[in-house]
């Protein structure tokens, strides 16, 4: 899944620098996998955090995610995916050019859009919880839309907007499906429409670039049950099909490095020693349980290998 900063395009987004992870990674051959953590207000010194990969990724990934609530000026909405949408099919003969278009991102308004800004809008989740929420121009949402898209389409004819139209849609969140405010895009010459979130209080964090040579290490969670009140949470993620003892079984545990605005989740996994072998290249959906020092409340639950909030659903 995606991450999203709202209200802003990515040139503008910045990337947090978190030296003390590269001074760890550089002295943990001599200092072991632990360091000293700060002071707590009584004066006694916090335990140390460990410095193996797995935890350093955690703590960047919570750092990460602090600076992008400052960012957005402590917005209380976590996106989780994909704010660009589409309704409809497109036609047989426009979809070669088209969806290549879209993820792409080469939509223009031949007749530029209103730059107005609606009212106040409202995001309602499924339990009945509301907030009230500042919303984006037509033409700021087309904007953000354009400078979200990842896709590659030097031979694409652009997409052509030819109207713009607020209403609402279900939207995935870290609290789960909620109704928010979207723009829905009208496309020259096609049936289909496409919808960009409008919402312009939200938190996005950046993730570090992707090195293939080095990926992040770990497993990353899809989701996570629990409630407000809940030490405990239930996480999901793709694992071994097989339990431990069987050939290339697995069993799991989970882990929780926690903060005041979020909680990045640790899967380790637990095989038979000495298992050797190749396994093929398949898993299934697997749970584990974690504790949580806190109740969970308003904070944030992310996968450890690029920070990335997950949904949370109840029990």
């Amino acid at each position: 899944m995606r991450a999203i900063r709202r209200g802003r395009s990515r040139r503008a987004r910045a990337t947090v620098a978190i030296s003390w992870l590269v001074i760890a990674l550089a002295t943990a051959g001599c200092s072991g996998l632990l360091e000293p953590g700060p002071s707590d207000p009584s004066g006694s010194p916090a335990p140390p955090r460990p410095t193996d990969r797995l935890h350093v990724q955690a703590y960047g990934a919570l750092e990460r995610w602090a600076a992008a609530v400052r960012e957005n000026g402590g917005a209380g909405i976590t996106f989780v995916g994909d704010l660009t949408s589409q309704i409809g099919a497109w036609e047989s003969s426009e979809a070669a050019n088209n969806e290549p278009a879209l993820a792409a991102g080469l939509l223009v308004a031949p007749e530029p859009l209103s730059d107005d800004t609606p009212s106040r809008g409202e995001v309602k989740w499924l339990d009945g919880a509301t907030v009230g929420v500042k919303l984006l121009s037509a033409a700021a949402s087309l904007e953000e839309l354009v400078a979200a898209a990842d896709g590659d389409c030097a031979d694409c004819r652009p997409l052509e907007v030819t109207e713009a139209r607020l209403a609402t849609g279900l939207i995935e969140t870290s609290r789960g499906p909620a109704e928010a405010p979207v723009w829905v895009f009208t496309i020259a010459g096609s049936g289909v429409r496409v919808t960009r979130v409008a919402v312009d209080e939200g938190i996005t964090v950046t993730p570090p670039p992707w090195n293939a040579d080095n990926p992040p290490a770990g497993i990353s969670i899809e989701a996570a049950a629990g409630t407000r009140e809940s030490t405990e949470l239930e996480v999901v993620f793709t694992g071994a099909v097989e339990k431990r003892g069987e050939p290339c079984g697995a069993d799991y545990t989970a882990e929780a490095v926690e903060s005041e605005l979020a909680v990045v989740i640790i899967v380790t996994a637990h095989r038979t020693a000495g298992e050797s072998g190749a396994c093929d290249l398949v898993g299934r959906t697997r749970t584990a349980d974690v504790s949580l020092d806190d109740p969970l409340g308003k904070r944030a639950v992310l996968e450890v290998r690029q920070g990335l909030p997950v949904p949370i659903v109840a029990p």
